[in-house]
């Protein structure tokens, strides 16, 4: 649950639809207190003028007609008939008996000086709370007026329910309009993310489907497509020229290696030229491999071999390569161990991943050193499928991590190489939508192939 709500909060459009709906409920939230205050407080205030309207008259009337014409006064506003449900009154002697009135007895506290108060009483034999106006009268008496306030209390208690309940409704108004907002996003959004994951992967052809809207989104989709058809342009406009100049470069130098091996042969064993003509056929070797790996690496790149994927097990290709390069280990002096031997199975191409499963082998055999210990070993964690090689030789500093893989770049020029292996390992890992990860084995050097696991 927590996950699910984390994965949720990292969306955009979940925290955008999130922050309008909780300002949108915050409104009226705000509106629904404003009412409720405005409607209680009317009713408190009209309750109030009606009490201090009530009193003022009274003692008029006590001015003119003592306490009988107050009494006669009281009786006849609790007989008329108007709000006499909620009118409250009483008249007490000097010596506090009733002289008339609806109370069944005094409010419980001292009065009160002139200002409103509520007080629990007794009325008709039932307990209520009442809003009370106590005044004194010069005989010593004392008058009570007052309302109850049990339907003000309903009133106020039916205002306050439906204000819960319209904040109930934008709560969950705010929930699923957060999801609705949500999935819209996702929507426009998600077709864009999906085309530019398949274009990582190396699917350059792809591209943002129409949504057939005249939105934002489908500009935005219009734009990336143009953009990604000029990429696409400039790319193999620029593989077009590379390939072209090493396939034209290719033909005249194998021609120039004939040539060569062949006045090679004719000139005699301590002839002073031979050992320049070899030196010629070896450097003119190296220049033909530097142009197959590349021309290795601009196929792998163009994606044509993607239609031949199937399910590849990593285990066997490590388990092979393992036997392939034992003898090499032995003869440099190098323990070579394949562990461990999980089952790990990969979509792909299986020549492509053996090759480049030799190439990390190869270059752990080259850089390890003398008495080095190299493992290879294969497992399946979290849906990927991962074949790494790993020694415990100098390893390389964290800060050539990004550079490895670029072509031509050799971090120790004293070796001989040409630069081009971990970039034809790298191709072939983004061919099949993977990731080359190296890390500080501690010491030495880790290198794993990490692709997306399949049964």
């Amino acid at each position: 649950m927590i996950k699910t709500l984390r994965q949720l909060w990292r969306s955009v459009g979940f925290r955008l639809a999130f922050y309008y709906g909780l300002l949108v409920a915050i409104t009226m939230l705000a509106a629904l207190a404003i009412v409720y205050m405005q409607t209680v407080g009317v009713l408190q205030q009209r309750m109030v003028r009606q009490v201090s309207t009530s009193l003022q008259q009274l003692m008029v009337r006590y001015d003119a007609r003592g306490a009988d014409g107050v009494a006669g006064e009281i009786g006849f506003a609790l007989s008329d008939g108007r709000n006499s449900d909620n009118e409250i009154y009483l008249l007490t002697d000097r010596e506090g008996r009733k002289l008339a009135g609806n109370l069944d007895q005094m409010p419980s506290l001292a009065p009160d000086a002139g200002d409103g108060v509520h007080r629990r009483v007794v009325r008709s034999g039932q307990s209520a709370i009442g809003y009370l106006v106590m005044r004194h009268l010069p005989d010593g008496g004392l008058l009570v007026v007052g309302h109850d306030l049990r339907d003000q209390e309903s009133i106020e208690s039916l205002v306050a329910s439906a204000s819960a309940a319209a904040g109930i409704v934008a709560v969950l108004l705010l929930i699923g309009g957060t999801f609705v907002f949500r999935q819209e996003l996702e929507r426009s959004v998600g077709a864009v993310r999906r085309t530019a994951a398949r274009i990582a992967a190396g699917e350059l052809q792809e591209r943002v489907a129409p949504s057939g809207q005249e939105d934002e989104f489908a500009l935005l989709e219009n734009d990336i497509n143009a953009m990604l058809d000029r990429i696409q342009s400039l790319m193999d406009g620029v593989r077009h020229v590379s390939n072209t100049i090493a396939h034209n470069l290719r033909t005249p130098l194998t021609r120039v290696l004939v040539r060569l091996r062949a006045v090679e042969q004719e000139l005699g064993g301590n002839d002073v030229q031979r050992q320049a003509v070899a030196t010629a056929i070896r450097e003119l070797d190296e220049l033909a491999v530097v142009f197959e790996k590349l021309l290795q690496i601009a196929e792998v790149e163009a994606g044509a071999r993607r239609q031949q994927f199937a399910p590849v097990a990593l285990h066997v290709i490590a388990d092979d390569v393992a036997e392939l390069y034992e003898a090499v280990a032995e003869a440099q002096g190098i323990t070579l161990l394949r562990e461990p031997a999980d089952l790990a199975v990969a979509l792909g191409d299986r020549d492509l991943l053996a090759g480049a499963a030799a190439n990390l082998l190869d270059n752990a055999l080259k850089y390890a050193g003398i008495g080095a210990t190299v493992r290879v070993g294969t497992h399946t964690v979290d849906g990927r499928a991962q074949l790494f090689v790993q020694d415990n030789g100098p390893g390389i500093p964290a800060g050539e991590y990004e550079r490895i893989g670029v072509r031509f770049h050799r971090l120790d020029r004293s070796t001989p190489g040409h630069g081009l292996g971990l970039a034809s390992v790298q191709a072939v890992v983004a061919l099949h939508g993977g990731r080359l990860q190296l890390g500080d084995a501690a010491p030495g050097l880790r290198v794993c192939i990490d692709l997306p696991a399949t049964d």
